[in-house]
């Protein structure tokens, strides 16, 4: 009994194993919002990418190298803000799971949404920076919330690790004939999210032309799909599945 435990415990999950926040299909429309937003924050507030922390890293420095300590002392802000995003995401499901009403992943769309309203209220006098620190921050938990597809690892905010893992997945599909078919499928599934990136982008930089910061409402409707997707999962689909935690959590 205890193998066949075992056993159980180490097969791999399947199609129907997974919840309606784990679907492919809500990670390419995530990986969309991702370089909508990108896209959004280096066209029309500031010029820089917020969806995560490695250009702030290169400012951060450039800045320290040129002594222009004020200067370097305000990219402490959007770190930070990415950091509180980490840490609340990474806090908050445990609380939001003994209510028993809806999962955090669903509650962090609700407050993404609410983000959003705001940042298309300001004005285009606001301060870009204002704009870059509520985008990090979202960034940040979406980055964190949202972590596996159906079982494969996924970042919904930047492309570097599609890209990472579509030249991993043709070195081992030439290296592992046998496994070929699983190794392509992964890749697709990467190539796929590096789509939704760049359609969320280009989407982004048309819009931003025509509404300026009214732009970032767009970001609404896909948002809103998702909401209303695992919001019937949580109440209605998936209700006796609640204490279940996606898969990388």
């Amino acid at each position: 009994m205890e193998k066949e435990k075992a056993l159980q415990a180490a097969a791999p999950p399947q199609a129907g194993d997974f919840l309606a926040c784990e679907k492919r299909w809500v990670y390419a429309v995530m990986t969309f919002v991702g370089g909508y937003f990108g896209a959004f924050t280096y066209s029309i507030r500031g010029g820089v990418f917020c969806n995560a922390q490695t250009g702030n890293f290169v400012l951060l420095a450039m800045a320290l190298g040129r002594r222009e300590w004020m200067h370097a002392l305000y990219f402490l802000i959007p770190i930070s803000a990415y950091c509180l995003g980490a840490f609340l995401s990474e806090l908050l499901p445990k609380y939001v799971k003994r209510f028993r009403l809806i999962r955090w992943d669903t509650l962090f769309i609700m407050v993404e949404i609410a983000v959003v309203i705001f940042l298309g209220c300001l004005p285009e006098s606001a301060p870009v920076q204002i704009t870059q620190v509520l985008v990090n921050f979202i960034c940040s938990m979406q980055y964190n919330t949202f972590r596996q597809a159906e079982g494969v690892p996924m970042a919904t905010t930047f492309c570097t690790n599609h890209i990472r893992q579509v030249g991993l997945s043709v070195c081992k599909a030439i290296q592992h004939p046998t496994d070929r078919r699983s190794h392509f499928k992964r890749m697709g599934m990467h190539l796929g999210m590096l789509c939704s990136f760049l359609a969320g982008g280009v989407a982004s930089t048309f819009f931003c032309g025509l509404l300026l910061g009214k732009a970032v409402w767009l970001s609404l409707i896909p948002l809103g799909v998702i909401l209303a997707d695992l919001l019937y999962a949580d109440l209605i689909k998936e209700k006796g599945q609640l204490g279940q935690v996606p898969h990388g959590h």
